[in-house]
């Protein structure tokens, strides 16, 4: 194997797809992700000798780690090519280690995209590993150590077994129960509204709202208000005070960074952000694309940057000069800025090649594949295009002190709408006649009417994404991962794509706001970010950043130990008695969410599911069905007998069973929301007809 490249990637899909691109002279090896670790039996961080942090290899990965140093040993170079950022830096780090390659040697290489193109130029431009990465993600892991590990202990000790704390997990529900205080705590505010139609001579109607009174912004705020405002305007002459017309130009949206990409998936394809992660890996490290081969379709998915590369936007200004025509396509390229705290590291995630259009490549995707694929690759191109142009107009209408404003606008130009749409409602259809200044306008009807503010509403996946990167705290691959941990932690509960945080939430919320509020503070958090930043551009040592979070924060951490008040969380009565013994049930909190329990434990150990009843019958034996939690949260549907009897679809029963062969008539609902009643036997799958 002499003259043999040893190139190392994180993953075997990756892996894979590099070995259908380079040649004979190279050998791939995955490390399938990280190799070595802090242990997870213990802190793994010496407190005493500066933070030295105590790596040991991963279990399970020991046969991986003895693989890859073994070819190493054969091969005339090694390449050390896992993901372009600092957690892929780390890993390289650990693995140079490993193989005791020296430390100024050129092993690492990192590219954007997983093209022919792109890894080779990026053998080309070898560099040394980056030890400035390395160590902000050093100091990431072992202040997230520092705090979860110490934490944690406390939390069982305080209030009960398996919570767990995290600097970003803990803001993320802090976030989510202050919002929570916020509906609880609302006061809706009485508020009325006229609007108006008139008529213009024989012209047709048009409706105006009142706006102003003595020229300033009107709050009518009772029924009384809105009653003498009435009776004022019904005797007025009304006379056009103003009119302006105005071409409005809207611009497109900058290409998906990992933050957006998983609010807009949440959005329009209805992805938790855990499955938007994953099906973008697999769009990133590359799919088998008929004669093409296979290739990676998008760039690298962890990202904070909207910036784009010259040679991508080009491309995309040719494809959209020839598709859509000369008047779509800008004449330079368009920019977008990053938010200042943006690392910049990579670019914005687009199509490695806008010539694969969604469906040129949709028959060798999956369904998810091909949605999300198409999302990232209309977004791109829509960056590219040219605004979409409306013509407004306003007309302000005046009545003694009163005034009155009617708006419209129409779409003049569809511009980059054309690919993508943000599903706004940009154009007001308001038949405005033709106006002028001085122009009599007659009352046609006064339509007041009352509202009440309404409480802030509660995060979605989608919403609190935002909040966090706004607010800096946290990154793009933190998100996903956090969101899921306060879910498993039952700190939060799901509800029509909302969090609400549950009593467990506002209780270990409430404890560590009493004692360690620095972990909690927005502000504290996104400063810890941009220390870790300096870290990444060598501006500042990371043992002195963990050090003078430390310091403080296990200086509160033992006052905490001795003044935080233990805390019992009192079962919640079930309302029904436990079948085997007669002592009352309890709802308890598990690893899976709510379940009952006898009270009489450890004397009775009977435990029920909580399911709700649908009000049918099994057909199989006359028990009931219902519904149902799969570990990931998905609903599915049961016999109450179970296990005695075997009934289980993922479609909702009807309580019908089909003529053809007796099984059970479930409903099927698409995408589009529109159900069937089908037979749920793949054999038979005889639709049954809709009941009116």
């Amino acid at each position: 194997m002499a003259g043999t490249t040893l190139l190392i990637v994180e993953s075997a899909a990756k892996a894979r797809t590099l070995g259908k691109f380079l040649g004979k002279g190279y050998k791939i090896k995955a490390s399938v992700g990280h190799v070595r670790d802090l242990p997870k039996s213990k802190l793994g961080v010496d407190v005493e000798n500066n933070f030295e942090p105590q790596y040991i290899t991963i279990r399970g990965k020991g046969d991986i780690l003895k693989d890859i140093k073994d070819e190493s040993q054969k091969a005339s170079r090694v390449l050390l090519a896992t993901d372009p950022d600092r957690e892929g830096e780390a890993i390289a780090w650990h693995l140079q280690n490993a193989m005791k390659i020296p430390p100024e040697e050129n092993c690492r290489i990192e590219f954007n995209e997983i093209t022919r193109e792109a890894v080779k130029k990026a053998i080309k431009n070898s560099r040394p590993v980056d030890l400035s990465r390395v160590n902000a993600q050093q100091a990431r892991r072992v202040l997230d150590r520092l705090v979860g590990y110490n934490l944690s202990p406390l939390l069982w000790s305080k209030i009960r077994k398996g919570l767990s704390a995290g600097r970003v997990q803990s803001v993320a529900l802090k976030l989510i129960c202050d919002r929570e205080e916020e509906i609880r705590n609302f006061i809706p505010q009485e508020y009325w509204t006229i609007e108006a139609i008139f008529a213009a001579k024989a012209k047709s109607c048009f409706t105006a709202r009142l706006a102003s009174y003595q020229g300033k912004k009107i709050e009518i705020s009772s029924e009384k208000e809105a009653k003498l405002i009435r009776e004022y305007l019904e005797e007025a002459s009304f006379s056009v005070l103003k009119v302006v017309r105005k071409e409005k130009r809207k611009n497109p949206n900058p290409p998906f960074i990992t933050s957006t990409l998983q609010q807009e998936a949440s959005r329009r394809l209805n992805f938790f952000s855990n499955r938007t992660m994953r099906v973008a890996q697999e769009l990133y490290e590359g799919l088998e694309i008929g004669k093409e081969g296979t290739v990676g379709l998008i760039t690298y998915l962890r990202t904070d940057s909207t910036r784009v590369a010259s040679s991508a936007q080009m491309e995309a200004l040719d494809f959209i000069r020839s598709k859509f025509g000369a008047e779509y396509a800008p004449a330079s390229p368009n920019e977008y800025k990053s938010r200042k705290s943006a690392q910049d590291a990579h670019e914005a995630i687009r199509p490695t090649s806008v010539q694969r259009t969604p469906e040129s490549v949709k028959a060798f995707l999956s369904r998810d594949q091909y949605r999300l694929y198409q999302l990232i690759w209309n977004r791109f191109v829509s960056s590219q295009m040219t605004p979409a142009v409306y013509d407004t107009l306003t007309v302000d209408i005046q009545a003694g002190d009163y005034g009155f404003r009617a708006s419209s606008s129409q779409l003049k130009f569809i511009g980059y709408k054309k690919v993508y749409s943000e599903n706004e409602e940009e154009e007001q259809k308001n038949s405005i006649p033709q106006l002028k200044k001085g122009d009599q306008v007659l009352l046609h009807e006064l339509k007041p009417e009352q509202h009440f503010t309404q409480p802030p509403p509660r995060y979605s996946e989608a919403s609190l994404i935002k909040l966090l990167e706004e607010k800096n705290v946290g990154r793009p691959s933190t998100y996903a991962p956090t969101i899921d941990t306060l879910l498993k932690r039952n700190y939060v509960e799901r509800q029509n794509k909302q969090f609400i945080p549950t009593e467990l939430g506002f209780i270990v919320v409430d404890l560590l706001k009493e004692h360690f509020a620095n972990i909690l503070d927005l502000e504290f958090t996104a400063r810890m970010e941009g220390e870790l930043d300096l870290v990444e551009e060598g501006k500042l040592e990371w043992k002195k950043v963990v050090r003078d979070f430390y310091e403080p924060f296990h200086a509160d951490l033992e006052k905490a130990r001795e003044l935080a008040q233990k805390i019992e969380i009192k079962d919640e009565e079930a309302g029904k008695e436990c079948p085997q013994c007669g002592r009352p049930m309890l709802i308890k909190h598990g690893r899976f969410g709510k379940f009952m329990a006898c009270s009489g434990f450890p004397e009775c150990r009977h435990t029920q599911s909580i399911n709700q009843e649908l009000g049918l019958e099994c057909h199989l034996c006359q028990g009931s069905i219902v519904a149902l939690k799969s570990k990931k949260g998905r609903t599915f549907y049961g016999c109450s007998n179970y296990p005695q009897c075997s009934f289980r679809s993922w479609d909702k029963p009807t309580g019908k069973t089909c003529p053809h062969c007796g099984d059970a008539i479930v409903e099927k609902v698409n995408k589009k929301k529109e159900s069937t009643q089908i037979c749920q036997n793949p054999e038979c799958r005889k639709k049954a007809e809709m009941e009116d």
